[in-house]
């Protein structure tokens, strides 16, 4: 057995509070920039940036379904099987 597999099938014998904790750490150890703990705040400051913007008297907020429909009509047609 792998050491990775060795690994895998202890941490599968941890609670699951322990093991959700490891994976948690493992996925973090992967990001190139070092993790924001003030994330919180950052989205707090964004939603309230997008809301200022989507009330402002000069938005051109459109019904998504509208939208979606544009989207639709300027991609590319695919040819019919």
């Amino acid at each position: 057995m792998s050491q990775v597999q060795d690994l895998f099938v202890r941490a599968l014998e941890l609670p699951e509070p322990q093991r959700a904790a490891l994976a948690h750490e493992l996925l973090l150890s992967l990001e190139s920039e070092p993790f924001d703990t003030d994330w919180e705040a950052a989205w707090g400051a964004e939603l309230d940036a997008r809301l200022a913007e989507a009330d402002a008297p000069d938005s051109s907020a459109q019904d998504w379904r509208e939208a979606i429909a544009e989207m639709r009509q300027a991609l590319p047609k695919r040819p019919s099987a």
